[in-house]
């Protein structure tokens, strides 16, 4: 997997979200609409989500959780370049 798009958000406005980011996974498919959010325990990945009937948000994109933490470790690398 790789990043293909990271737009850098202004944190001085007040939002918790640092950035939004799109991946290309090696098969050539390409999901967009992940963030990093700027938590109160450090920055974490946030998968794409749409908000439900209900008023509550589910996420759109379900990955197991050794993919999860190796795309956060490298969106949180992209983060900093």
């Amino acid at each position: 997997m790789k990043i293909v798009r990271m737009n850098k958000l202004d944190t001085n406005a007040g939002g918790k979200t640092s950035a939004f980011f799109d991946i290309q996974t090696n098969d050539g498919i390409v999901i967009k609409g992940f963030k990093l959010v700027n938590g109160s325990n450090g920055m974490f990945m946030s998968s794409p989500d749409e908000k439900g009937k209900d008023g509550k948000y589910y996420e759109r994109v379900i990955l197991p959780s050794d993919i999860k933490s190796d795309l956060q470790k490298i969106a949180i690398e992209e983060f900093q370049r």
